[in-house]
């Protein structure tokens, strides 16, 4: 290798100043490694897009040196976007059982289980990607199989986190393998890319078996209700638990919820889930069943619309009504962002007649993020040479640079990166040499990157002051006006109670459209573009509105 050759580069393509779509890129030599690719939720400047990717564009510029993509755990935010990727370049991908086997169903849905090339590595295990050598290491998180990686190069040894915390009573599975983290650190990291999602957090998380005495004494002490229970889906961990007091309270479980019933049943046919038979009953079958007899597990844990907590909270569910004798637990906290929608969800519940608990008044739900002291027990075991804080906004990583530097590491050597940055280091010195293209692409239904800036400012515009259509038709041969101009209105006012400016509008374009009378057809845009700016001005005048004005000018 050249001198050039032997700089590591890493490269975030998402998971940086942002919560969600985790995607790093690292080169070696001739050699590219990617981990995770997952996507984020939009935000409320989206209006109707589904899911925010990662920009590729760079990935297919060095596709024929990508060697792959390791997966440090199932979660939409670090796998979520895989079926994008592969659909434009195909990939070998790497990653634990349970991980893999929730992607495979991800990948069925668009039609990839066939092609895609999957191959299972346990905690403990490595695997060899040209340039490089990648060890799992088992870690604690709020889904099973969750891993940090080891990536060793002969440059030295990189530490990916993923998302860990550290549990020492897990529900599923052993504890953080806090010994290989200590190991590591003897001979020597490189560099630490860590979780800092629960950095403002001080202390431990809380033990997912905490949750469990939670709901022991939520089922004894509600002998007399249906409990509707929402969580993550892919939190297998508290879904085993919900089913356990189910059993043992002598209650029958129903699932509803598409991604809660795929994660089940995966779970359950890679053995991750112990249910004894007869436990589950299906969704349509529990009016059979007395209400103080029945669990339903459910999603919709962040309000999301269409979810099916959501529709049973507004009475849209066909299968599940709310009311006084049910008991709703919502066993998650709300990502930031959503405790509108949580909150909105959680009062309609209410009004309902239900009974809800949440987590801001019963420990129903901890973190599967480490908390400071946990955060600091992986820096002191690792002591790295360079520090890269990673999942999280630009408030969470720059306090995760502050307890790096708390903890001895060179504040020269603590890097914040936004997406599209290039960091390359030797074990002398490391700097950021560039950028690559970086940035969201945009999902919306079977639309991808085909829903950009002008198209959610259209969307924006719409939703805030409505539509104004003006129809007209003129005749072909000399340009004069045929018939209308009409206008339809659509979100602007109601025109049964706006005849008055209706009809004062129409007046105004056609007067417009009239002084244009006998121009050729080449002339309508400017046509339009009188009527749009006369009308805009006109319509502000008299209700301090701008709704988006479409002129249509038809010819015959």
């Amino acid at each position: 290798m050249t001198p050039a050759q032997t700089k590591l580069r890493i490269i975030p393509l998402g998971g940086m100043n942002e919560i969600g779509k985790n995607m790093t890129v690292f080169e070696y030599g001739e050699d590219a490694l990617i981990v995770d690719c997952g996507f984020a939720f939009p935000d409320d400047e989206m209006l109707g897009v589904d899911y925010v990717i990662p920009d590729i564009t760079y990935l297919q510029r060095i596709r024929d040196r990508i060697k792959g993509i390791v997966l440090t755990h199932g979660h939409e935010d670090h796998i979520g976007g895989i079926p994008y990727l592969l659909k434009e370049i195909s990939l070998p991908i790497y990653g634990t059982r349970l991980t893999l086997g929730i992607l495979f169903n991800k990948l069925r849905e668009h039609g990839l289980e066939k092609t895609a090339m999957l191959t299972e590595i346990s905690a403990g295990g490595s695997i060899k990607l040209g340039s490089f050598d990648v060890e799992f290491i088992g870690v604690n998180h709020s889904i099973a199989d969750a891993v940090a990686l080891a990536i060793h190069t002969r440059l030295g040894t990189v530490i990916h986190t993923g998302d860990f915390k550290i549990d020492t009573t897990p529900i599923i599975g052993d504890t953080i393998d806090l010994t290989r983290f200590g190991e590591l650190g003897k001979r020597g990291v490189l560099a630490l890319l860590a979780d800092s999602t629960n950095i403002e957090r001080p202390g431990y998380s809380m033990s997912e078996s905490k949750v469990g005495v939670s709901f022991d004494n939520i089922f004894r002490s509600n002998d007399k209700k249906r409990i509707i229970v929402t969580t993550f889906a892919s939190n297998v961990h508290r879904v085993q638990q919900i089913i356990n007091y189910a059993v043992k309270y002598d209650r029958k479980v129903a699932v509803t919820g598409r991604s809660m019933i795929n994660i089940i049943t995966a779970a359950r046919q890679l053995g991750y889930m112990k249910i004894p038979d007869g436990t589950f009953v299906d969704i349509d079958l529990i009016t059979r069943y007395p209400h103080e007899k029945m669990v339903i597990i459910t999603t919709g844990s962040q309000g999301e619309h269409m979810s099916a907590l959501y529709r049973m909270a507004f009475s849209d569910h066909k299968k599940v009504e709310i009311g006084p004798r049910d008991l709703v637990i919502m066993s998650a906290s709300p990502i930031p962002g959503n405790e509108k929608l949580v909150t909105k969800v959680i009062n309609e519940l209410f009004k309902a007649g239900a009974e809800v608990v949440h987590d801001s008044f019963a420990e129903v739900h901890v973190s599967g993020h480490a908390c400071q002291e946990e955060i600091k027990l992986i820096h002191a075991l690792t002591r790295p040479k360079y520090f890269i804080p990673v999942h999280g906004e630009y408030r969470h990583l720059k306090k995760h640079a502050a307890l790096a530097q708390s903890m001895g590491v060179d504040s020269k050597n603590i890097f914040i990166l936004d997406i599209g940055a290039v960091l390359e280091m030797d074990r002398y010195k490391a700097t950021v040499i560039g950028t690559v293209p970086a940035g969201k692409v945009l999902v919306d239904g079977l639309g991808v990157g085909d829903v950009g800036n002008v198209v959610l400012r259209d969307r924006k515009h719409l939703s805030k002051d409505g539509l104004i259509v003006v129809v007209a038709t003129v005749d072909a041969s000399n340009g004069n006006l045929i018939s209308g101009p009409d206008i339809v209105s659509r979100g602007f006012v109601y025109v049964r109670e706006a005849e008055d400016l209706m009809e004062s509008a129409r007046t105004l374009a056609r007067d417009v459209l009239l002084e244009d009378n006998n121009v050729t057809s080449s002339d309508w845009a400017f046509a339009k573009s009188k009527v749009k700016e006369s009308l805009s001005t006109y319509l502000y005048e008299k209700t301090k509105r701008n709704p988006m004005i479409l002129p249509v000018i038809m010819e015959v």
